[in-house]
């Protein structure tokens, strides 16, 4: 009779044992969205899915999502480090009319990394959608080669960075344009700690809002950027007793209602080697902040002033 139940609960461990086994085996490392897909395959390369959202759960932690083909896949929420690559066929595409394109939210304390990367991906608000990217959570958040457009809904903004720990966030190569709020909006709750921003080779255009809004306590670098025909190119504000520093380097800021807006006094934008022209302001501060130059920057054709608010 022991024998008996020994054997039946040895069966019952190799039972569950082997269930484990077989749910780790359906997360692929890496997994394949098409057009012409189901979401109720596997995801891989000979039966793939349709969406990013009925990837993502057959994608292991740190493993990748690509795109065979050029189609519409969906908005999706992200709550586990990954990458989702459009890159193989230019670029992947997904309509997000009346929600956010993608939101990241990764919180799991087994998630070590907490690194999220999205790579040649078209967000089309089809000029009713929210936001294209939302960040709630995660360590680290690269944004590389992707097209953020129409986001007409509210607020509207191309990425929106709403972390409320230290993070980084880098937005390389992308194209952020005509969106009803800001083309970055990087706003970390009252007393967050640092949040890092890098943003080079972009073009941030005709947003109704700011091109880049950097709120309490960013640290921002901007390099190689466009950033034209926005109410403000750069606004720089610190409403939480922290200090926000922009850096903005090699780019062109024109065409703006506003260059440069530092509007608190732990606000500093420092500005060289760029092209400031033809805004209808070209620096404006607010309560003691700060907009500087390194004497290096080409001024013509700005409404008032047409130098920077003070010299470094």
């Amino acid at each position: 009779m022991n024998k008996f139940r020994l054997t039946i609960k040895l069966l019952v461990i190799a039972i569950f044992t082997f269930a484990f086994a077989s749910m780790a085996q359906a997360q692929a490392t890496r997994t394949w969205v098409s057009g012409v897909g189901d979401d109720v395959n596997p995801c891989s390369r000979t039966a793939p899915c349709k969406t990013f959202a009925g990837a993502i759960s057959k994608t292991a932690k740190d493993g990748e999502i690509d795109a065979l083909d050029p189609a519409g896949f969906g908005a999706v929420t992200i709550t586990k480090s990954i990458t989702i690559d459009g890159s193989a066929t230019g670029v992947a595409g997904l309509l997000n009319s009346n929600t956010n394109g993608i939101i990241i939210n990764v919180t799991d304390p087994a998630d070590v990394r907490k690194s999220v990367t999205l790579r040649a991906i078209s967000i089309n608000g089809g000029g009713t959608a929210l936001d294209g990217v939302k960040i709630f959570a995660a360590n680290k958040v690269f944004i590389e080669h992707c097209f953020i457009a129409g986001q007409n809904g509210s607020p509207g903004n191309g990425i929106e960075d709403i972390r409320s720990s230290a993070s980084f966030l880098q937005v390389y190569d992308c194209t952020i344009i005509n969106n009803n709020g800001n083309g970055v909006s990087v706003n970390p709750s009252a007393g967050s700690p640092q949040i890092t921003v890098a943003i080079s080779n972009s073009r941030i255009s005709g947003n109704t809002g700011h091109g880049a809004f950097f709120g309490s306590n960013v640290h921002a670098t901007l390099m190689n950027d466009v950033i034209t025909q926005n109410n403000a190119g750069v606004f720089a504000q610190d409403t939480a007793g922290g200090f926000t520093v922009v850096g903005v380097d090699h780019s062109v800021v024109e065409g703006n209602t506003t260059g440069f807006q530092a509007n608190t006094s732990s606000s500093v934008i420092r500005v060289s080697n760029t092209n400031c022209t033809s805004n209808g302001v070209l620096g404006a501060t607010a309560g003691s902040g700060n907009v500087s130059s390194y004497g290096n920057n080409q001024t013509g054709g700005n409404t008032f002033p047409n130098g920077l608010i003070s010299q470094q």
